[in-house]
């Protein structure tokens, strides 16, 4: 697996639950899990196309703290990936958050949300790509 500079990583009430939730809706493996004696997730490591989410449940005075929603933005390799997960995805019966969508800035993309409420996004725009199209900064 390449190099990742940043991870993104989610707290959970059930990171057993969400590990299954992400398998089944995008297809990611299981990269490295540590589950305590109960049978919790003390940190887990998943992947997706050579990239890795870290997640992990929500332990001792987490509980106490306001829950902010996250949100994970994924590039796909392909129109037709993106159509391949979404089918997927509808399949295993997940919230549509936007359904697919061609946008103005060249992505062909959706957008569900996990039983937590963090939002999941894959689309084919490459936000590190050097040809950004016609779009206008500032």
């Amino acid at each position: 697996m390449a190099h990742q500079t940043i991870i993104p990583s989610l707290r959970y009430e059930d990171s057993n639950r969400a590990i299954s939730w992400m398998q089944d809706t995008f297809g990611f493996t299981e990269h490295f899990v540590v589950r305590n004696e109960e049978g919790r997730v003390e940190h887990a490591q998943l992947a997706f196309r050579g990239s890795l989410v870290m997640l992990g449940d929500l332990q001792g005075d987490m509980h106490d703290l306001p829950h902010r929603h996250g949100s994970i933005s994924m590039t796909a390799e392909s129109a037709q990936q993106v159509d391949e997960v979404y089918a997927q995805a509808v399949a295993a019966g997940v919230k549509v958050i936007q359904p697919l969508t061609d946008t103005d800035y060249g992505s062909h993309a959706f957008t569900v949300e996990d039983y937590e409420g963090n939002h999941w996004h894959l689309g084919t725009y490459d936000a590190l790509a050097e040809d950004q199209g016609d779009g206008e900064s500032g």
